[in-house]
């Protein structure tokens, strides 16, 4: 038999419980690829790692249980469709190592065991490439600035912005302290991590030495 043959006989109702096996052990080393591969360069939860190495298992296994039939195809398919109701928005990347196991325990489900396996292990290696790679960097930081009420903050720094950051928005801007102050919160993208204290020195200067922090933004804390 060839190596992408599928392992099952499509046209059968049953499963031999050698080729069921073999069909569960391909979507485990299927999972277990994906997960290691969203790990890399990503801040990824254990939780999340152990559902990515099983969810290929589940899915094989709930598609062989169906196996043509339409009536159990649609109850499977309103038992699915609960899930997102609970879930909770995810990372664009998250997003795409999950419908990446569920598409190599469907290949398994199909008995592609072989098949699953090479396309696992490109995409993946295509994904840890493409995370190596100094493109679309996420690394953002949060600048907060506290000004007195009589600054008038609209372009007050923006030469300071310009010499020492590469990206800058305002995201936020309220009043405190009676409204004597104002606190400013920026997402910015330094040019030079070892210019940080120069560029706080900068604008102690312009904010009347008033509190600043400049810190990490930290991501999204929901798992999906």
């Amino acid at each position: 038999m060839s190596f992408f043959d599928s392992l099952t006989d499509l046209t059968a109702d049953y499963i031999a419980i050698d080729t069921f096996l073999m069909c569960l052990a391909g979507a485990l080393a299927c999972g277990a690829i994906t997960a290691v591969a969203s790990a890399i360069r990503s801040r990824v939860s254990r939780s999340f790692l152990i559902s990515l190495t099983l969810l290929p298992m589940i899915v094989a296994t709930v598609i062989m249980m169906v196996n043509g039939s339409v009536g159990t195809g649609v109850a499977v398919m309103g038992a699915f469709s609960l899930i997102r109701f609970r879930s909770v928005p995810g990372k664009a990347r998250d997003i795409v190592v999950i419908f990446l196991s569920m598409t190599a325990g469907l290949a398994c489900a199909s008995g592609f065991v072989g098949i699953a396996l090479v396309f696992t292990s490109i995409v993946s290696l295509v994904l840890v490439l493409l995370s190596l790679l100094p493109i679309g960097s996420d690394r953002y930081m949060e600048l907060a600035i506290t000004v007195p009420e009589s600054l008038r903050f609209a372009g007050a720094f923006d030469d300071l912005f310009k010499q020492y950051l590469s990206s800058c928005r305002l995201v936020r801007a309220r009043t405190t302290n009676m409204g004597s102050l104002y606190k400013l919160l920026y997402r910015v993208r330094m040019k030079n991590m070892g210019q940080m204290q120069e560029f706080i020195d900068a604008l102690r200067c312009r904010n009347g030495n008033l509190e600043i922090s400049l810190a990490e933004m930290l991501e999204n804390t929901e798992e999906l």
